[in-house]
């Protein structure tokens, strides 16, 4: 069994390779530019490392990690420029670097590229991830619309946002793993399994981004700090502040998630504050631990060996305790 290492160093040389600057160069450019990023690569490791973990060779699922992560790029691509968010991954946005209808159809070609990779599978392979990832990229969408939607509603409720969160981030990384049991040719009874996994994975990962998004350290986390409070957005945190503060703080944070100030740090230390005094912040931490649980859980019910499982579990370990 490769190391994570391994597979992360594998992905890149296989990414380096694969996306090449062509023209027009105004289309292109921005891809080979959000792809070269970097980042934790945590979805096309997945892919890898499941194919392997169910006996196959991980550079059959080199097209499908490659596709997973040109989508997840895809879509940052289309989200930072609804967020009007002015870094990813610490350097300018797509659509700050060169426009909006710029970040539009480069996206788009993205998304178009993602599906080609899958041309490279032959038969009930090719079947199975087509139909996944039509599945997911549909709820991904799904998840990105209530996260809109969330921004001007005041009735958000927990198991709402949950669903959001599932949608928006979590189901890629099950199919990411998905995906690499598929190659594997393994029982879907086994593919569910894993799915699930990962999508619990996905939750927690979620939920820690939403608190190092109020908490992270700027130097690290690689997007702007505060970002969320900033766009109103109605995270865990918010949602668990609102239900343990008091009245008059209750009434304190819903006036600050309703107004755009120009100076934006009084707000996001103010609120921030709030998150702690309520409780909020402690409880996120304590729900990222429950939903990581959850991930084990699945664990058990896998047939593959005890150094397999303890892989998956060391990794979901790992991406608890990032800062990034």
């Amino acid at each position: 069994m490769q190391s994570i290492e391994v597979f992360r160093n594998e992905f890149i040389t296989y990414l380096e390779k694969k996306i090449k600057l062509k023209e027009p160069k105004n289309l292109y450019e921005p891809i080979v530019y959000i792809l070269g990023l970097g980042g934790k690569r945590l979805r096309p490791v997945l892919t890898l490392m499941t194919a392997e973990i169910f006996n196959t060779d991980y550079k059959k699922a080199l097209d499908a990690a490659l596709a997973v992560e040109v989508f997840h790029n895809f879509s940052l691509v289309h989200d930072d420029i609804m967020d009007d968010a002015p870094l990813r991954r610490g350097k300018s946005t797509v659509h700050e670097k060169w426009d909006i209808n710029t970040g539009i159809l480069s996206g788009d070609a993205m998304l178009i590229n993602a599906y080609q990779l899958f041309e490279n599978y032959d038969g009930h392979i090719f079947r199975g991830l087509a139909q996944l990832f039509s599945k997911t990229a549909i709820e991904v969408c799904e998840g990105q619309q209530y996260d809109v939607d969330f921004e001007t509603r005041d009735d958000v409720s927990i198991p709402e946002y949950l669903k959001m969160i599932e949608y928006k981030t979590a189901v890629l990384v099950g199919a990411a793993m998905k995906m690499g049991a598929i190659i594997a040719n393994v029982s879907e009874k086994e593919q569910n399994n894993i799915y699930d996994f990962g999508r619990y994975l996905g939750i927690a990962f979620q939920l820690q981004d939403d608190y190092l998004d109020a908490f992270g350290n700027p130097e690290t986390f690689g997007k702007q700090v505060g970002g969320d409070i900033i766009e109103n957005k109605k995270t865990f945190l918010y949602l668990k502040a609102l239900e343990f503060s008091e009245v008059s703080e209750t009434k304190e944070l819903e006036h600050l998630f309703s107004i755009q100030p120009n100076d934006t740090t009084h707000k996001i230390e103010t609120v921030k504050s709030i998150f702690i005094e309520s409780g909020a912040a402690k409880e996120t931490k304590k729900e990222i631990k429950l939903y990581t649980k959850k991930a084990f859980e699945v664990l058990d019910d896998l047939t593959i060996s005890e150094d397999k499982k303890m892989m998956l579990r060391t990794f979901g370990e790992g991406l608890m305790q990032r800062e990034v």
